[in-house]
């Protein structure tokens, strides 16, 4: 690090649980954001003030005038310009030290695993179960660990899926984001554009993701790995449990090596 990021991340690195070592290791990092709506713009907005070195931004959307009640990272000259040039202007104007990758696509199976191999972690910002089902299957094969936040209306969750070590016997009953959530289930899928969603709370929730990634790189093992936080923003009610793996998971029931 040199004189000007011994500056700039001063913060971070009075933290005894930080330093130098932990700063330097945020710095050699790559994280891939998938989705740059409410939860991807706050996790990009502090991973990026935090100095990332990578990060890659995929979301194949164009900003909309109605995003801009909570997606903070747009602005109202960014209408109709691609969410990931846009989320990456902005950045660049926090901390132009940060390389941003720009992907404006919905990435397939096939793109998604190829994305997730080069990412050291993963934060699911997506708006729909089909993206969050294939980014967890990524993360599986990969074995990345992937931090997946949603919210609707005045309710949010976070949890954290650590996948890079299957063998160990911390990891060998880790639940994967299908076992919280079948694939097969009969769920019913909620969008802010129907329902509505609580501006600050995805700025809570994608807080939190940008918190949980930065600490998983940093090795700072205290945190969510294995669990489940659900906020109420209407009451303010917040709730953490233990996840538990399903051995019928059609996602990591069996070896990873099918993967």
């Amino acid at each position: 690090m040199d004189d000007q990021q011994l500056l700039r991340y001063s913060r971070h690195i009075l933290l005894p649980e930080i330093g130098i070592e932990g700063q330097q290791r945020l710095l050699d990092a790559k994280a891939l954001i998938i989705g740059l709506g409410g939860l991807g713009s706050p996790a990009a907005l502090y991973l990026a003030a935090s100095g990332i070195g990578q990060l890659t931004l995929c979301d194949h959307d164009t900003v909309d005038f109605s995003n801009l009640q909570r997606q903070i990272i747009h602005r109202t000259s960014s209408v109709g310009q691609p969410k990931v040039a846009s989320a990456h202007a902005t950045l660049r104007d926090i901390n132009p030290e940060v390389k941003c990758i720009e992907l404006p696509v919905r990435a397939d199976e096939a793109q998604l695993r190829d994305l997730v191999a080069q990412a050291d972690v993963v934060l699911d910002c997506s708006d729909n179960f089909d993206t969050r089902y294939a980014v967890n299957r990524a993360c599986l094969a990969q074995r990345k660990p992937l931090v997946s936040g949603a919210a609707i209306q005045f309710d949010g969750q976070v949890s954290v899926f650590d996948f890079r070590r299957p063998d160990s016997s911390d990891q060998a009953d880790a639940p994967c984001y299908n076992c919280l959530f079948p694939e097969d289930s009969l769920a019913a899928e909620l969008r802010c554009a129907t329902t509505g969603v609580f501006a600050p709370l995805v700025g809570i929730i994608g807080s939190l993701q940008a918190a949980e990634t930065l600490k998983l790189l940093m090795g700072i093992e205290r945190g969510l790995s294995g669990k489940l936080l659900t906020v109420n923003a209407l009451d303010m009610h917040i709730m953490r449990s233990t996840l538990s793996k399903d051995p019928a998971c059609r996602a990591c029931g069996g070896s990873l090596s099918q993967f």
